[in-house]
This record gives structure tokens, sequence and C-alpha cells, in this order.
């Protein structure tokens, strides 16, 4: 819209003071963080966790804003589409960023480009869990020779198409030699209780709200697919352990906004962000749900997520995995 001659003249000899001043008082107003997994989920704690952290470092109002679908890129689309002012922040994770691009190739966004990576936060395993009571495998050896013996592919739930346990799901596939029937949830929140109640005997999902389940014996850990056991639940041995060593798949987590965001913002969200990481409280918060936090700035954590991207989008490409 045209202004009137005067004020625009008038308007670039005072803009660059505006911004700068807009910039370093940042945040002025309520800040969202928009996840997409619903409430209860391993991205959704971080994200509650970072908001409490950052509202109180800040003195502003950090919210949590649920979007979930389409395996991610219903909420990256959204975070992307917004303006690069400080307002908007995305926790992203390798769904919408690394495994869902490839299966949604109309989604609308680059998970490089039409993002500014601020923070990398961490990384928990994703597990392979059965509902004992329906699957009487104990161990990955066990689970294939079970698979194989049935009459119809076993289904497995995972929390959604495009999420890592969706496709360490198709990995496993592969590398056993089986076939399985995926249902995708809107969420880890939504799966487990069909998977307690037998819905569907077997989840690919990330590992932390399941623990509890795995000490009282409603539900058993197979194997989780990381290099190393987590202290969370010791006594559930890793893929590698299970003679799948190429099944290593990590759901990361981390801070990102819409492309351009001004670099007063991406200093002062990362710094805080790295600040909250090193405190205990943030620490014991995130590895209490099997996150162990790994702090990279903008320039290694938008690095490390192109690597993810060639990779895991090269790989599921190769290996013919879609969104049906």
């Amino acid at each position: 819209m045209r202004r009137r001659q005067l004020p625009l003249l008038a308007a670039p000899l005072c803009l660059p003071a505006v911004q700068s001043r807009a910039q370093g008082a940042w945040p002025t107003r309520p800040v969202r963080i928009v996840v997409s997994f619903p409430p209860g989920g391993s991205s959704d704690i971080t994200a509650r966790v970072m908001a409490e952290h950052y509202s109180a470092a800040m003195n502003q109002r950090f919210v949590v804003d649920n979007r979930p679908g389409a395996g991610g890129t219903l909420s990256a689309l959204h975070v992307a589409q917004q303006p690069a002012d400080g307002y908007t922040l995305f926790l992203s994770n390798s769904a919408p960023i690394t495994t869902s691009p490839p299966l949604y190739p109309q989604a609308g966004y680059d998970p490089i480009r039409s993002f500014t990576h601020v923070t990398y936060i961490g990384a928990a395993p994703v597990a392979i869990v059965t509902n004992p009571r329906f699957i009487p495998a104990t161990d990955l050896p066990s689970l294939v020779a079970w698979m194989k013996a049935q009459p119809s592919p076993a289904s497995f739930g995972s929390s959604g198409t495009g999420s890592v346990g969706h496709i360490l799901g198709e990995m496993f596939q592969r590398a056993a030699g089986v076939q399985l029937t995926h249902v995708p949830y809107r969420g880890s929140a939504p799966l487990l209780p069909d998977l307690l109640n037998g819905q569907v005997p077997l989840a690919f999902d990330t590992m932390p709200q399941y623990v509890e389940h795995f000490a009282a014996n409603r539900l058993r850990g197979i194997a989780i697919s990381a290099p190393q056991r987590n202290p969370m639940a010791p006594n559930v041995p890793t893929t590698t352990e299970g003679g799948y060593p190429t099944l290593i798949a990590l759901n990361w987590v981390g801070i990102s906004g819409p492309a351009g965001l001004p670099p007063a913002v991406v200093e002062k969200l990362n710094a805080e962000t790295q600040a909250g990481l090193r405190t205990e409280i943030v620490q014991r918060r995130l590895l209490e749900h099997a996150i162990s936090p790994t702090p990279l700035g903008p320039v290694e954590f938008t690095a490390f997520a192109q690597r993810d991207v060639n990779e895991i989008g090269g790989m599921i490409r190769a290996l013919g995995i879609t969104a049906g």
C-alpha cells in the first residue's frame, strides 16, 4: 500500500535504528514454539521444558503450539510461512526436517533453506516395543522368528508417517526379511493406549513414554536403535546386540525459526538455549525423557541438518519407502 510522499521520504532515515532497537529488545511479546506432534510425546515435552526456561530467562511468555499431521510437514510449512521476527519458533526434529520431505515431495518447504536452524538440542533413541500378551518374543532374533511364523503380516504402530519410528520399521523389515503393516498415529500419546490394549502388538517409537511400562512388565523393550544402551532402560539391549548393527536411528530435536531470522534474535536465542542446556534442571528433565543434551550452534546445527537430509533422505529414496 502506498503512503504519502513525505512520511515515505522520512522513513528510511529512522528505519535502521528502529530495526536495531526491535531486534535488541526481543522478545517484547509472547513467542510461540510450534511442535509437530500432540501433547505428551518427547518432542512436546522438550518444547515445554525449553519454553519454561526461556520464559524465566527472558521475562516473556513462550507458549507451545501443537500442530500435528502429515509427518510434521504441516507444522513445518506453517513455520516457514511466518514472519521472520522471532515470534514463531519451531521445535524442529528428525520427522519434518529429515524423514518426511522425501515422503511428501509437495510439502511446500525446503528443510534447510526455508528455516533458520538456531540450536541443536539432543537426540533420543527409538525403541522396538511389544505387548508381551500378544507377542511372546524376548529379543530381536525371536521377534523375527515370530514374525516369519505368522500367517499374515503383523501390525506395527509409529507416531506418524514420516516419523523416525516409521522409517526404522521400514528399515527393519528389509534388514530382517519380514513384512509388516504400518499403522501411523498422530503422535506417541495416542499410540500408547492402543499398544497397551493390543490394538497394535508392536511399535517403533521414541523410548521415554514406555519406560514405566517396561518396569511394570506391561510392555517389553526388545531393543533400542542406538549405539549404546540407555540409562533410562539399561536392561533393553541395542539393535547391534540383537544382530542388526545397521538399525541405528535417533530422533533429534532442535530450535529453529523461519528463514531470515534477525542475527540479534539468533544470537540471543542460541545463547539462552545453550545456557539452559547447561542447567541442572533442564538437563535432568531432558535426560528423564532419554534426550542427551548435546548443544550445537547455528553453523554446526545447519551443517548437521544438511548431512542428515542428504544421508537419510537418500536412504529413504533408495529403499523406496513411501507415505502409503
